[in-house]
């Protein structure tokens, strides 16, 4: 375990946002905690730990356990007794099952939903709370995740955060955002929180593919909320430690690693987010662009070029992965429309 001071300091020094908004409205809002966690159970002991030592204690806290890991449930049952916290058990797989299945028996007025894997500052809770008395329309808040790999912290500087821009890129930093807070298209799943008035009867895509991660859930959801006319708020002291550790699926983590179907997975996903998101014009560039050019993270014919030319050696792999999903997810896109 790290040294919480030192992460204290360096957010500190960066200057990351004013103080503690105030609240333009009386009362406080309740609020419950979600946890999905699946076989990691001494990093969901920090992350309840943490949860227990917030300045805003929570209302209600959930974590979602598989019936296949009796461990995580005895993990979760030891903070049960203490604190406020219900243990859903699930009996099928993936992210997008247990947040929506969790969501069914939250009981907030705030929906604050964070990894397992990660640690919250002690005012996590209390700094998400005082956003929503500022607007109405704010819908979701998030923050920063400083992610530690092998105990180092990731470094850098980003003042772009959270953006989809037009022709269909998205710019992450949600781990280097150093600016003031500001409106955002995308929070992060390891940090986010939604209004229970927002969500509504909306839950995470089942559509997405994906036996665990299903990555891009967060995206979509999102842009589902920013599509409704919802404010995003992206706000660097909104903190939690986050320490990226193994998944039990195809969708692994980590340098030089990869896998045809968790790429293809996770390029249907990002496809059937943005197809859904974008009016008929830029639906029409984002086909175009993703295919001829693409991202480092998902390759169109320029980008597999560059990451040939850096000796790549899964360029071409990549490439086909990513075509691969992005026909699915086109296809989907046609069907669900029809």
């Amino acid at each position: 375990m790290h040294d919480r001071s030192m992460t204290t300091g360096i957010a500190s020094r960066l200057g990351e946002g004013p103080d503690r908004p105030e609240r333009s409205g009386r009362g406080t809002f309740r609020v419950t905690v979600i946890v999905p966690t699946y076989k990691r159970t001494d990093r969901l002991e920090q992350c309840l730990k943490a949860l227990a030592a917030q300045t805003m204690p929570p209302h209600q806290m959930i974590v979602t356990v598989r019936d296949d890991d009796p461990a995580s449930r005895a993990m979760a049952e030891r903070f049960a007794r203490v604190l406020p916290l219900d243990i859903v058990e699930l009996d099928l797989p993936g992210q997008v099952m247990a947040i929506n299945r969790a969501l069914d028996h939250a009981r907030g007025d705030i929906v604050a939903i964070t990894d397992d894997d990660a640690v919250p500052h002690a005012d996590w809770i209390e700094r998400i709370e005082a956003w929503y008395h500022l607007d109405e329309r704010i819908g979701g808040v998030g923050g920063r995740d400083y992610v530690f790999k092998e105990g180092r912290l990731e470094s850098g500087r980003a003042r772009t955060v959270g953006r989809l821009q037009w022709f269909g890129r998205v710019i992450g930093n949600h781990h280097l955002g150093v600016e003031r807070p500001c409106d955002v298209d995308v929070l992060k799943g390891a940090n986010w929180s939604l209004r229970r008035s927002a969500i509504g009867s909306l839950r995470l895509n089942t559509r997405l593919r994906g036996a665990g991660a299903q990555v891009q859930n967060d995206l979509d959801f999102s842009l589902r909320l920013r599509r409704s006319g919802w404010r995003l708020v992206y706000d660097p002291r909104v903190a939690v430690d986050h320490f990226p550790s193994v998944r039990h699926d195809v969708d692994q983590r980590g340098a030089g690693y990869f896998h045809p179907l968790a790429q293809e997975n996770a390029a249907f996903n990002d496809t059937v987010a943005l197809m859904d998101h974008f009016p008929s014009f830029n639906r029409s560039v984002f086909i175009v662009w993703s295919f001829l050019v693409g991202t480092s993270e998902f390759p169109g014919l320029a980008q597999w070029m560059r990451l040939t030319l850096r000796g790549d050696r899964h360029a071409a792999a990549k490439l086909r992965a990513t075509l691969r999903g992005r026909l699915a997810g086109l296809r989907d896109r046609m069907e669900s429309a029809a």
